[in-house]
């Protein structure tokens, strides 16, 4: 199988698992709102599909920001990390991974 796609079938597995699980969650708990927002929300064909499910729930609305709002924080940690570096700071390998440690004053 080419990796393009194996890379479109891999894609095409994950958007319908959240699809499917948004839609499911939305009707569940009768939301009329659904916000497709960070990264993910990038995704020409998660875009699709939700507004496509989204559309079979009477009432309910997709939004979706605009494609220039749709980061991740990967570059902002990049750039933490650059000028953490800069400045000296180093990790040994006993750093666990942790999703709320604060970055304040890492920048200079």
């Amino acid at each position: 199988m080419p990796v393009a796609d194996l890379a479109a079938s891999f894609q095409e597995a994950i958007v319908d698992v959240l699809a499917v699980k948004t839609v499911a969650a939305a009707r569940f708990f009768e939301t009329r709102e659904i916000l497709l927002a960070g990264g993910v929300a990038a995704n020409r064909a998660l875009r699709e599909r939700l507004a496509s499910e989204v559309g079979t729930i009477p009432g309910a609305m997709l939004r979706v920001p605009a494609l220039a709002f749709c980061t991740d924080n990967a570059a902002m940690v990049a750039a933490a990390g650059y000028f953490s570096l800069r400045r000296g700071a180093q990790s040994g390998w006993e750093l666990d991974v942790a999703s709320r440690l604060p970055i304040g004053g890492m920048i200079s």
